[in-house]
């Protein structure tokens, strides 16, 4: 009765995020109601492995009593500090500093925000007031990847490259630009590492000549493509990147809202390739999920710029209610606290090379046309030819008999409508667990391809 009635609110009142709202008042919601570990349980009881750590967020597992304990604790202290007007609290000061202390090279200054959209719509803000302080009024345009996320607020979902985020909502706007990804199994350099990444090159150089390098101010990039399937560059891509933006005179903006805090390895992703961008935007394993933060990191130059191009006694006109939110520090410090004293990111560089290796062995599935994966973050795609790379037609319903199949075999994903299926798990998942998801997945792609329309698909 409780579940039913929970249904029917959620029909009448909630809305839902990136969802189709009639197929989701038809469907209902599934209500979970509590988490233990790399576990969920709904208000059925049923469990599942949750293998997408909620949204690419819940790092460190369900029911970490520390966070809990030290959430409550800063709660009864000070439940609240307004960063204006020159006020702070000492977790978010400590926070700002550990990041400082923990993120690459020089990026030195920490603007918090509630989440990664109004990060990345933060960066966008703070970049045109650096052109327009630093003498380069007309240097606004910017440019991202085709397929790129880089979240869902007003201006945001124009730099982020995916269709749905643009429809119906006027985006992008005439100063954001899109050059095609790096998608080495949908390249026509699939198999050359180097001419894929002189491609990317080549297009963001082009780009900007169209557009004039007197107007271009920064590209963005993730250095993992999350909600465009999981999209893994050939290694030394991000480098190349950076190289070019530094030679074009525009800033780097890396996007590490997912790719952060251990999920891909090492706590950022840049650090695969020893890259320091100008600007780095983060959230969910910043808190693991456990409350809502995200941020901007800047450099030394980029801070000092703004800071130097700005008239003494004049603001700059940007800040949040909750900026530096004093709970979510706290909660924030604890997180990286595990991170770093308690081996989860260790642990996590352990079990994510067993998991690239065990995803590996899903190739001979008839369904598997790609697999790729760095650390815990990993991409299936499935196809109707091996041969031709066939995605599969949209009548076949595949993302969704993938969801409904998942969740019978107690397992929690997530499928793109394109027929990409993704995966990150918590990164203090043990051997016998990410033996569980990769066993429990096979079991799903198998039960799907028991439907005759998807069997009679497959070349």
């Amino acid at each position: 009765m409780v579940a039913n009635s929970l249904i029917e609110l959620d029909r009448d009142h909630l809305i839902h995020s990136v969802t189709s709202w009639s197929d989701h008042e038809r469907r209902g919601v599934t209500v979970l109601q509590s988490g233990q570990g790399v576990y969920l349980t709904d208000i059925e009881g049923r469990t599942l492995l949750d293998a997408f750590s909620g949204l690419w967020c819940v790092n460190v597992g369900y029911g970490r009593q520390s966070i809990v304990d030290v959430a409550a604790e800063q709660m009864g202290r000070l439940p609240y500090a307004t960063g204006y007007f020159s006020f702070g609290s000492e977790p978010a000061i400590r926070l700002a500093a550990r990041l400082a202390e923990l993120a690459p090279g020089d990026l030195n200054h920490v603007f918090f925000t509630l989440g990664g959209s109004d990060a990345i719509d933060s960066a966008i803000r703070f970049i045109r007031y650096h052109s327009n302080v630093t003498g380069r009024p007309e240097k606004k345009h910017l440019i991202a990847l085709d397929k790129g996320y880089h979240g869902s607020s007003s201006t945001g979902a124009g730099v982020t490259g995916l269709a749905n985020f643009h429809r119906d909502f006027d985006l992008p706007f005439a100063f954001q630009h899109h050059i095609p990804a790096p998608y080495p199994y949908r390249s026509e350099h699939q198999v050359d590492d180097a001419a894929i990444i002189t491609a990317s090159v080549r297009s963001l150089h082009d780009k900007v000549a169209e557009i004039g390098a007197d107007k271009v101010a920064a590209f963005f990039c993730e250095p993992i493509q999350g909600s465009a399937g999981v999209i893994v560059p050939p290694r030394g891509w991000l480098k190349a990147m950076r190289e070019a933006c530094t030679e074009l005179g525009i800033l780097m903006v890396a996007d590490e809202v997912i790719t952060g805090f251990g999920r891909t390895g090492p706590l950022f992703g840049c650090e695969h390739e020893g890259v320091v961008p100008d600007l780095m935007t983060m959230a969910k394993g910043l808190t693991a999920g456990y409350s809502p933060m995200g941020a901007v990191m800047m450099t030394d130059g980029f801070y000092e710029a703004m800071r130097d191009g700005t008239k003494a006694g004049l603001p700059i006109g940007h800040g949040l209610t909750y900026s530096a939110h004093p709970v979510s520090a706290a909660v924030g410090l604890e997180v990286l606290r595990l991170y770093t004293e308690e081996g989860i990111v260790a642990n996590g560089q352990k079990v994510g090379a067993l998991f690239e290796r065990r995803l590996a062995t899903l190739a001979d599935h008839p369904l598997v046309g790609d697999i790729r994966s760095r650390g815990m973050l990993a991409g299936v795609e499935l196809v109707t030819s091996k041969a031709l790379k066939t995605k599969p037609a949209p009548s076949l319903g595949l993302s969704e008999h993938l969801s409904q199949a998942g969740y019978r075999n107690g397992l929690i994903f997530r499928a793109f409508a394109d027929g990409i299926v993704g995966f990150a798990p918590p990164l203090c998942c043990t051997e016998d667990e990410i033996e569980l998801i990769v066993g429990r997945f096979r079991k799903t792609l198998d039960d799907v391809m028991d439907i005759k329309e998807i069997r009679d698909a497959v070349e």
